[in-house]
C-alpha cells in the first residue's frame, strides 16, 4: 500500500487545517489502497471525526509525558487528541534547529516504547552529495546511530536536504541508488520527500523501493493533495 503523508511545518491554521482535514477525509471514505497521514502544527491538534485511512500524527514533541520544558509538548498534549504518530529526524530540526543524533536517538527510543507509529527522517545536505553516492550513504547511516530500525512500526523517509522546499528534485537515478541501499539493509516502508509535487509523484512513487511519499509545500492547499492522491491511485 502506497504511504502519501503531508507536512504542514509551521503553515496553516486550526481553522484551515480543519478543512483540510475534513476535505481528505471525506475523499478517502472511498479509497482504501493508500494510507495517508497528515502532520498539522501543534497548535492544530484536535479530535478530528475521521472515517478513513487518515491518520493525524505530530511533527514534533518532547520525550516527556509533561513536566518544566517550556515551548515543548509531551504525551500528555498527544493523548488529548488520541495521537499516535510521530515525525522524528526531520532535516529542519536537524540542521536549523540543531538537534544532535543523540537526542534525536532519545526521543525515537521513548516513542518506540510507547508503541507510536514513527516516521523517521533521513538525508544528506548539498555537500555530502555532490562527494558521491558512498559519502552520501555514509552520512546516511549516521544518521541511524541509537535508531532501533527493527521496530516493527517505523516508516523511514528519505529526504535530500537539498532538495527540500528548493524546487529541485532529486533524479530517478539518484532516488533508485539511494533508496535500493537503504532497503538492502532495513526492511521497512521508505517513503521519497524533496519537492514532491502534483505532477511528479506518480513517477516518484512508481521508483522502485519508493513505497510513497512525505510532502510539505505542494500538499499544503486541500485540492491539491487529493489531486496528488488520485495521481497515485493503482500505484
Amino acid at each position: 500500500m502506497v504511504i502519501i503523508a503531508s507536512n504542514f511545518k509551521t503553515n496553516h491554521t486550526r481553522a484551515s487545517t480543519k478543512e483540510f482535514i475534513s476535505f481528505v477525509n471525506e475523499y478517502l471514505n472511498n479509497e482504501k489502497d493508500v494510507e495517508v497521514m497528515v502532520f498539522p502544527t501543534a497548535t492544530s491538534l484536535d479530535n478530528y471525526k475521521i472515517n478513513s485511512n487518515l491518520t493525524i500524527g505530530a511533527q514534533n514533541a518532547y520525550c516527556v509525558n509533561s513536566g518544566s520544558f517550556t515551548g515543548e509538548i509531551g504525551t500528555q498534549q498527544l493523548d488529548e487528541f488520541g495521537i499516535k504518530t510521530i515525525l522524528i529526524g526531520h532535516s529542519e530540526r536537524r540542521h536549523i534547529l540543531g538537534e544532535s543524533q543523540e537526542e534525536i536517538a532519545k526521543k525515537y527510543a521513548f516513542y518506540k516504547e510507547l508503541g507510536y507509529k514513527i516516521v523517521y527522517c533521513i538525508g544528506e545536505p548539498l555537500e555530502v552529495k555532490e562527494q558521491g553516492l558512498e559519502a552520501t550513504l555514509e552520512y546516511i547511516y549516521e544518521q541511524f546511530v541509537g535508531i532501533d530500525t527493527t521496530y516493527a512500526d517505523l516508516v523511514l523517509a528519505y529526504e535530500p536536504v537539498w532538495a527540500i522546499g528548493t524546487g529541485v528534485t532529486a533524479t530517478n537515478e539518484d532516488i533508485k541508488s539511494v533508496h535500493s541501499a537503504i532497503k538492502s539493509k532495513i526492511n521497512k516502508p521508505l517513503l521519497y520527500g524533496g519537492s514532491v509535487k502534483v505532477d511528479n509523484v506518480a513517477q516518484i512513487c512508481s521508483l522502485d523501493g519508493v513505497d510513497g511519499a512525505l510532502i510539505g509545500t505542494a500538499s499544503w492547499v486541500k485540492e491539491d493533495f487529493v489531486q496528488i492522491l488520485k495521481n497515485i491511485k493503482g500505484l
